[in-house]
């Protein structure tokens, strides 16, 4: 049996004691408004401890207190430096680690999904896990044809720890509300919720994985390991090595930061065009730096991995995305706002200034105005904090503003991705990409539509 319903009371009560200790840290922090300390000193005093208890939690556990942790912690870069500064260390832990299962559980499921003679389909098995996350871990091995493999083995039971942890985070996502400035956490936890059953089948990850390892298969800049094997809750796909991009983020060159941000938004972009399909789990931990790239062994390409989370988009991107985004740097906003009405952004009831619906899609527009755009620390927390502010028109248009169920995905795909490139400090050529993948963003040459008929 596996540690997570034997634990399922522990979990459930370090979870359940998160509010409480949310709750008298409010009580402790009114005590010290009353002597006298200023409301901003005392909040972000308040932040850093309520940020400590719940990263401590977070990385102590797996199922979706972890999955919540990870999709968390791709905006630490929106807090204050001197709050996400003590736990960045924290929030990468839960990027790329937990605690593992017991070797007899991992050896009980590779015999009840593989067959009792598991063994021999291997060269080489390694029990000490490579990698531990939020529903599975990886072993590495070699296959019995020599490939390096690697083995993701589901936690039994994980499917019941991950609707558990996040039933618990949602009865008191109120309370963390305020650690990620300008972030809503209830709807973040509910598509969290939404996804459990996707994520957990293996065999709908290794469609999505397999379509991404053909369709890049000659790429240069882009590597998806191929799929080797697959059955229920296990899925062994081919070893990739290189450099974790939360390595990149701590320590890299410029070079590797701008590089791997680049490749970031390529791949963000050109999945859908070319795969109809859209990675939906943006954080560090899923991703690698790999030498060897277009310009040679100085070079570098992006390694993709865990595609247990995908939104599936046939016809790529929605054109109201890039159209919306070309007519807004031509300066139509009274155009952008018709077709935002028309896609559902907008409810019918209220009326909204157009030019403000332009000022809150800001964090997108700013970087695609320029040929290249440094992300930064310090652009996302302006960016975030504009939002947060009730005294900002940002702040009451996104209270006003109605993100249609087919477009929740995106934006927080979106979004993340460029928490991770500001995490990296980036310089990337945004448009270019842009440019290229996003449907609408380049508006239609008449002449093509005549060339086509002419064909015809």
């Amino acid at each position: 049996m596996s540690d997570l319903p034997r634990k399922a009371v522990t979990r459930t009560a370090k979870l359940a004691a998160l509010p409480l200790g949310i709750a008298g840290r409010a009580t402790w922090g009114f005590g010290k408004r009353i002597v006298g300390e200023s409301a901003e000193l005392v909040g972000r005093e308040l932040q850093q401890r309520t940020a400590d208890q719940l990263f401590k939690v977070l990385g102590e556990l797996k199922g979706g207190a972890m999955k919540f942790g990870q999709a968390l912690s791709v905006f630490e870069s929106a807090l204050p430096e001197e709050v996400a500064g003590p736990y960045r260390a924290a929030l990468t832990k839960l990027q790329e680690a937990a605690p593992p299962m017991p070797t007899r559980t991992v050896h009980a499921v590779l015999e009840e999904r593989l067959g009792e003679g598991w063994h021999e389909l291997f060269l080489e098995f390694e029990d000490k896990p490579a990698a531990a996350a939020s529903i599975g871990q990886v072993h590495r091995g070699v296959w019995h044809d020599g490939r390096e493999v690697a083995v993701k083995v589901q936690y039994p039971g994980a499917g019941e720890a991950l609707l558990s942890d996040l039933n618990q985070l949602s009865r008191f996502s109120r309370l963390l509300g305020p650690l990620i400035p300008g972030m809503d956490i209830k709807p973040l936890i509910t598509e969290l919720k939404d996804r459990v059953s996707e994520e957990l089948d293996y065999g709908l990850e290794a469609q999505a994985q397999q379509a991404h390892a053909e369709e890049f298969a000659d790429d240069p800049d882009v590597i998806v390991p191929q799929v080797v094997h697959q059955s229920d809750q296990v899925l062994i796909t081919e070893w990739i090595d290189g450099i974790p991009m939360s390595e990149i983020i701590a320590d890299g060159t410029q070079e590797q930061r701008d590089r791997a941000g680049q490749l970031l938004a390529r791949f963000l972009f050109s999945g859908p065009a070319r795969t109809g399909l859209l990675h939906a789990d943006p954080h560090p931990g899923n991703f690698r730096l790999l030498p060897g790239g277009p310009e040679g062994e100085d070079d570098w390409r992006l390694g993709v991995l865990d595609f247990g989370t995908v939104d599936r988009l046939p016809g790529g991107l929605p054109a109201t995305i890039g159209e919306s985004l070309r007519m807004t740097l031509d300066g139509e906003a009274e155009t952008v706002y018709e077709l935002l009405c028309e896609e559902g952004f907008v409810k019918e009831t209220i009326e909204l200034d157009p030019d403000a619906v332009l000022d809150y899609l800001l964090p997108i527009i700013e970087p695609a105005e320029v040929e290249e755009f440094t992300f930064t620390r310090g652009w996302m927390r302006s960016q975030a904090a504009r939002i947060a502010d009730p005294r900002s028109p940002a702040y009451q248009l996104a209270k006003q503003l109605n993100l249609p169920p087919s477009y929740l995905l995106i934006h927080r795909v979106t979004l993340s991705t460029i928490g991770v490139l500001c995490q990296l400090g980036a310089t990337v050529r945004l448009r270019e990409e842009l440019e290229e993948w996003l449907p609408g963003f380049v508006p239609e040459d008449p002449a093509d539509g005549e060339e086509a008929v002419a064909e015809a």
